[in-house]
């Protein structure tokens, strides 16, 4: 699954931020520029039918990249910006306060562009533009994306266009829909997604180069590696840079044991095992292959079990709709191949299991998949218990994955209900 169907599941299924124990790094340019952060909305220069807007959404109170971003980028003069943080932190709704502060509703031409790299994100914002500036009433929004046509020489009377960059080119040069002169404001939202895919870094830079040096510039992503750096050093210059390190994942409340299967049978009966011997909230069984999870699917069903199943072919939307039915407990076990293995929180999940280990395609363990899947459970500073089934060939494996995390992984016996029931305590 791609960076930007990720990023885009995530905006789906995320009902509230995520929280980080990390602090805002703040690399500023401009000493002479004071700089401050707010914990409230109304310590900000914002309309009131923005404070409405955003309450209605359900922020409360700013996010911790929003406490430091929201004053650089509503300050006069307008200062340019690169953000990073990650996904579920706030930052869409950041520029898009930002934007929605900058336009003036009178003036009937677009002000403000945004860039996003697919159709989909694109929506997506505007979305969010939609609900947050929903008291708004003169600020209207267009979609500068795939399918959506201008006139050749007809100028756009909305204050805030969202797109991609391949069709925001096209109606900014090529059908001169609107005049990059006016630009006042310009986002560069999922930045390091922008760069790993062919063309739209370019194309973006073409763009950001025909507006005027009083253009304010922002640019967010959720990554800071060197290609993003070299790439935000061509768009944005004189930029307040802040940084919100990403929250580590971590073994340290998740007991973990494995059984030796011979079979997927044998696997399935250990799984009826933990199933008769312990309490569960929710679980997510992790398989390989799209035919194991379905095969998995069925039996346990069969079985009397509620099962959702959660796989690569699904569209976003589906796969966000399979995820808010498991998260309001609709089904009970969440069957899935690694494409979920991230970024899914659902504070019920106590148990995961992994019906095959995650392996690269040398067969070698693949660290950073178990670390991900794993760690669906024990969130929240919660205790969760892991379980992996092996074939006895396997088991080298473990003792890989245990020697790279440092931790112990306990074997049991799929048949003694006894020690499994002793888990539970």
């Amino acid at each position: 699954v791609d960076l930007a169907e990720t990023s885009l599941l995530n905006k789906l299924i995320r009902t509230s931020l995520v929280e980080s124990s990390h602090h805002v790094e703040i690399l500023q340019q401009d000493p002479s520029s004071p700089l401050f952060s707010v914990k409230t909305f109304e310590e900000l220069p914002l309309k009131k039918e923005l404070l409405q807007g955003i309450y209605l959404m359900g922020f409360n109170r700013p996010s911790k990249i929003q406490e430091t971003a929201l004053p650089i980028m509503l300050a006069y003069p307008p200062q340019n910006l690169i953000a990073q943080s990650q996904s579920g932190t706030g930052k869409t709704a950041a520029f898009v306060l930002a934007m929605l502060s900058r336009v003036n509703a009178a003036e009937k031409h677009p002000q403000c562009l945004c860039l996003a790299p697919t159709y989909e994100l694109a929506l997506q914002i505007g979305h969010v533009i939609e609900n947050i500036g929903q008291f708004c009433a003169d600020v209207k929004v267009t979609y500068a994306v795939r399918g959506n046509r201008v006139p050749r020489g007809s100028a756009l009377e909305e204050q805030i266009v969202i797109g991609t960059p391949g069709t925001m080119l096209d109606w900014c040069f090529k059908r001169r829909a609107i005049d990059v002169k006016k630009i006042t404001m310009f986002v560069l939202d999922e930045a390091d997604i922008m760069i790993d895919t062919q063309g739209l870094s370019c194309q973006s830079i073409r763009i950001q180069r025909a507006l005027p040096k009083s253009c304010q510039m922002l640019l967010f992503s959720a990554t800071f590696k060197e290609t993003v750096r070299a790439f935000a050093v061509q768009i944005v210059s004189n930029p307040i840079v802040i940084k919100l390190r990403e929250e580590e994942l971590t073994l340290s409340n998740i007991r973990q044991y494995y059984f030796v299967c011979r079979s997927r049978e044998e696997k399935y009966r250990a799984l009826c095992n933990i199933y008769g011997s312990i309490t569960i909230g929710q679980a997510m069984i992790f398989c390989q292959t799209r035919r194991i999870a379905d095969w998995l699917s069925v039996e346990m069903s069969q079985d009397g079990h509620q099962v959702a199943i959660l796989t690569a072919e699904l569209t976003v939307a589906q796969r966000a709709n399979v995820i808010q039915r498991f998260r309001d407990g609709k089904e009970k076990v969440l069957i899935a191949t690694n494409v979920c293995a991230r970024g899914i929180d659902v504070q019920q999940v106590t148990i995961v299991v992994n019906f095959s280990l995650p392996t690269d395609q040398k067969c070698r363990p693949d660290f950073e998949t178990y670390l991900h899947r794993i760690g669906r459970t024990g969130r929240f500073g919660k205790r969760g218990i892991a379980f992996s089934m092996v074939e006895r060939q396997n088991v080298r494996l473990l003792q890989i994955i245990e020697e790279h995390f440092q931790t112990k992984i306990k074997q049991l016996d799929p048949d003694d209900m006894d020690e499994l029931e002793r888990l539970q305590n």
